[in-house]
């Protein structure tokens, strides 16, 4: 499976921003109200980095929308393990961003948080903010607007760290070529179209170099921080 998501997000890399959004979704709605409570028991808690903790409730949430996507969205066969593993994988690493961003010195304004909420599709209706909908989904959640905008502040904050390493990267010409050379091939003659797919090829290409630069900060801070996962309560 593991094998499955590497090869996929070189062909594919929309297959990989989904299963990010996903268990990034997980991470927001789940993080507020249980992943940041204060200490919070030792059985409750599948992983910690550094002082700051994953609860066994946010890994449940998360894996099960998780495992919903890939069984409506991957075909072939998949492991409970697997998911587990990527599912803690990813929560360990949102919370190595929370560090980072501190590491960088960031902050968050209100008015960066109020634009980010308000993007937010579950709470849009036609394309626009709903504060009823937000209210009622909230409500849902057993999340308080104060609680979740305290917790949405910290993945804007993480989202901040990964930006500021994902803009550092740039094609260098012969990737970029390389990327504009995946076209050729196309028989499509309207130049608009193969402009179009120029465009996607080269940033697709970008997108899996960005991904490479985040996995190695975020693993070279990893050596730095201690971290601890309870596999035996996954």
């Amino acid at each position: 499976m593991l094998k499955l998501i590497r090869e996929a997000s070189h062909s594919y890399p929309w297959l990989l921003k989904s299963i990010m959004g996903v268990i990034a979704l997980a991470f927001v709605i789940t993080m507020g109200w249980w992943g940041f409570r204060d200490q919070p028991s030792a059985g409750s808690v599948v992983a910690s980095v550094g002082d700051l903790t994953v609860s066994h409730d946010e890994f449940r949430r998360a894996y099960e929308n998780s495992y919903r996507f890939y069984k409506d969205k991957v075909s072939g066969e998949f492991k409970d393990e697997t998911i587990k593993q990527l599912v803690v994988d990813q929560l360990v690493d949102n919370r190595t961003w929370l560090i980072a961003a501190k590491n960088m010195g960031l902050t968050v304004a209100d008015d960066d948080l109020r634009e980010a909420i308000m993007q937010i599709p579950d709470f849009q209706k036609n394309g626009t903010f709903d504060p009823e909908i937000y209210q009622r989904l909230l409500a849902a959640n057993h999340l308080t607007p104060s609680i979740f905008e305290a917790m949405e502040a910290k993945e804007v904050l993480s989202n901040k760290a990964r930006m500021i390493i994902r803009d550092a990267v740039a094609l260098t010409p012969a990737e970029l070529a390389e990327a504009q050379a995946l076209t050729l091939r196309q028989t499509e003659s309207d130049p608009a179209k193969v402009a179009a797919a120029k465009d996607r090829a080269v940033q697709d290409v970008l997108f899996q170099k960005q991904q490479r630069a985040l996995m190695a900060y975020s693993e070279s801070l990893k050596t730095s921080v201690p971290i601890k996962i309870y596999r035996e309560l996954l």
